[in-house]
């Protein structure tokens, strides 16, 4: 090419860097200069009509720069120099402008060339006590191990961002673990002893590889503005967790360090180490403290979601062979991308209309293997048309067996949907369960007295066990559905009509019952209590202006000196009246409209000052737990397990990480962590 032509072209087409504009008022044809600095390391010819391309200087690869109208800019070639592409400036300029990458392939930062490219972190100052203060919060949060903060790598990380950060220790990073879980004990055992009504326990026994378990206490009440908590109260190594004694006394120690003595209302236990010795050995050592209310029928009761689960266990069991072939299909086709790509190809011949995806389940999550063998079952012709176009495929299933995996499929979904209220809503109320709990009763009722004698051997045994819990837990449920303004009692009497037909009337008259006796122990402990002294050596006799009936009044009633005995029956008549005008007012009113988002506890909120006694009775019933596991372990067929790094710790550090992390995630209070520490003097 001449020089004439190459001017030509570099004053009609000046090189201008594509992170730069042209200056608007730049004359018609007058030369631009040249603004990046790119063009330092290449040169620009005019390889053709229209087509201008940008060489190296030093190891002369050509770019696109101008095709027609079309200007390609310059970022392709700052990468070429920058990155370390060109061979021979790699070679020859390592420290070239841009930045580049050294021998270990790590790229070199280099002064930028714009200031607004610049962070304003560059003036920020080191706050060691925030950064060790939300190194904490992460391990707490996310079960990290406490010595991680000594781990070459986590270092390395944080040195990375900030140098003069000093990382703690793993004996600092637990006292700060343990600062936060005091100073939050105290606000939560504030907030407890602030509560109107009483406190509803949960049990619930880990296992570790060890010999030792572990009882975690869960809490359940509502506070003085209608809002639910269910914190985790404490975590208690029981060397033998099969001792009644152990357990028993672990309890004990609860409800002293809580402040809950004479304040627990009802007690809930996993089956897997609850008997008759400890229920009949608990109610006896809390009753001691604790009023008895109904006669001790709603001290305990027993884990829904264990019981849901033994359920599908029994029956996942009683099929075990079949099952084992339908995972083997399955297996078969997941654990091959070639076996799953054919699958999938017939299964679009066959316009198989199913919305569900095969998947190996997991053995310790029941639900996994509802879903392997819903999936498997619609997908059963596919599974039969893969058996005849794969040689080493063999269907292992007859259509006669498919009709039982199918039949224990519409089974397992009932015990499914009711245990699934349990991971759908974080804090289900009581008054939800009444409804599920009796609709499977009924369902499986049912299917025990069918016809099929396949289907009647498979549900009877399950029957016969959820029938016991039914007949345990069924006033409870009942009493808490009453509680909920849209269902009263109504809802009582028409389910035990249609689970007990002639035979329940009788059952109908419990719930009356207990539902009015209950309401008259409340009226109890909240009238005021009054001393009158006696003769000198005698102590002091206290009264309670008690609203019974005549076999409540002469046990409980003790006259004041000087009080007559029409000013008894006054005090008793207009007890009785109270009684009256606030629960049968209450049952006596419309029921209100169903709806799905109905939330009872901002209504017994809004109505609390109309049915004072009566709302105080609500919020303790309706924050009864139904189940002692939390969400992520609804599913679960066997007992969690303590990993062997945290049952490495003391109580006291393992107690504040785990309840520490529960009150972060399920917000039973408001936590700072921010001035947690602070306060506590770490």
């Amino acid at each position: 090419m001449n020089i004439p032509a190459l001017m030509e072209i570099d004053t009609a087409l000046t090189p201008v860097d594509d992170n730069e504009q042209a200056d608007p008022e730049t004359q018609p044809g007058k030369r631009q200069r040249k603004k990046s600095m790119v063009w330092e390391h290449f040169t620009v010819e005019n390889v053709g009509a229209g087509c201008t391309r940008a060489y190296c200087k030093q190891c002369k690869k050509s770019f696109a720069y101008i095709t027609g109208s079309k200007v390609a800019g310059t970022s392709h070639l700052k990468r070429h120099i920058s990155l370390g592409i060109c061979p021979v400036s790699r070679q020859n300029n390592p420290q070239s402008l841009y930045p580049t990458t050294g021998g270990s392939g790590d790229i070199v930062d280099l002064p930028r060339k714009r200031a607004r490219e610049t962070t304003g972190f560059a003036g920020m100052s080191l706050d060691q006590d925030r950064s060790n203060r939300d190194i904490t919060k992460m391990i707490i949060l996310h079960d990290y191990p406490l010595h991680i903060v000594e781990h070459r790598g986590f270092i390395d990380f944080v040195h990375s961002l900030q140098p003069q950060f000093n990382v703690p220790s793993s004996n600092s990073v637990q006292e700060d673990c343990v600062g936060i879980y005091l100073r939050e004990k105290k606000n939560l055992l504030n907030l407890i002893d602030g509560i109107p009504g009483r406190v509803n326990l949960t049990i619930d026994l880990w296992t570790s590889s060890q010999t030792a378990g572990y009882i975690f206490l869960r809490g359940h009440f509502i506070d003085a503005d209608w809002n639910l908590h269910r914190p985790i109260l404490s975590v208690i190594m029981a060397p033998f967790p099969d001792s009644d004694d152990s357990v028993s006394q672990s309890i004990l120690n609860c409800l002293t360090d809580w402040h809950l003595e004479g304040r627990l209302f009802t007690l809930a236990l996993d089956q897997s180490f609850s008997n008759e010795t400890l229920i009949g050995s608990l109610r006896g050592l809390l009753s001691v403290k604790n009023p008895v209310i109904l006669n001790g029928q709603l001290l305990s009761c027993n884990c829904y979601a264990r019981v849901l689960s033994r359920l599908a266990l029994h029956a996942l069991w009683a099929m075990r062979e079949t099952i084992g072939k339908v995972r083997e299909c399955v297996k078969y086709v997941k654990t091959s991308e070639s076996h799953e790509e054919k699958f999938l190809e017939l299964k679009q011949q066959l316009q198989v209309p199913s919305m569900k995806d095969l998947i190996i389940d997991d053995k310790t999550k029941w639900d996994t293997t509802y879903h392997m063998l819903v999936a498997a079952c619609e997908l059963k012709e596919v599974f039969a048309c893969f058996d005849t176009s794969d040689p080493d495929f063999r269907m292992i299933l007859s259509m006669g067996e498919w009709k039982q995996i199918e039949t224990l499929c519409t089974y397992l979904k009932y015990l499914f949907d009711a245990a699934n209220i349990l991971t759908t809503l974080p804090f289900p109320t009581a008054n939800l369960f009444f409804h599920e709990v009796a609709k499977l009763q009924l369902d499986l009722t049912h299917a025990a007295v069918s016809q099929d004698p396949f289907l009647s051997d498979l549900i009877k045994p399950l029957q016969e066990k959820f029938d016991q819990y039914w007949r345990e837990s069924c006033l409870i449920l009942a009493v808490a559905v009453a509680m909920d303004p849209r269902y009263k009692l109504e809802l009582v009497e028409f389910t035990f009509t249609k689970i007990f037909g002639e035979n329940s009337e009788p059952w109908i008259r419990i719930v009356e019952d207990g539902l009015r006796e209950l309401f008259l122990e409340y009226i109890v402990q909240m009238l005021p209590f009054t001393a009158s002294n006696g003769d000198e050596g005698n102590e002091d006799v206290i009264r309670t202006d008690s609203c019974q009936d005549q076999s409540f009044d002469e046990s409980l009633l003790v006259a004041e000196d000087g009080l007559s005995d029409f000013d008894i029956y006054i005090s008793d008549f207009t007890c009785n009246q109270q009684m009256k005008s606030e629960l049968e007012q209450y049952l006596e009113d419309p029921l209100l409209p169903s709806a799905e988002e109905f939330d009872i506890l901002s209504w017994w909120r809004l109505n609390r000052l109309k049915y004072p006694t009566l709302s105080t009775m609500a919020s303790d019933i309706l924050s009864i737990p139904v189940s002692t596991l939390s969400a992520d372990s609804v599913f679960d067929t066997k007992l969690r397990n303590m990993n062997c790094s945290r049952s490495s710790l003391s109580s006291m550090t393992l107690e504040a990480l785990i309840c520490a992390k529960d009150w972060f995630q399920y917000e039973s209070l408001p936590i700072d962590v921010s001035n947690a520490l602070v306060e506590m003097g770490f």
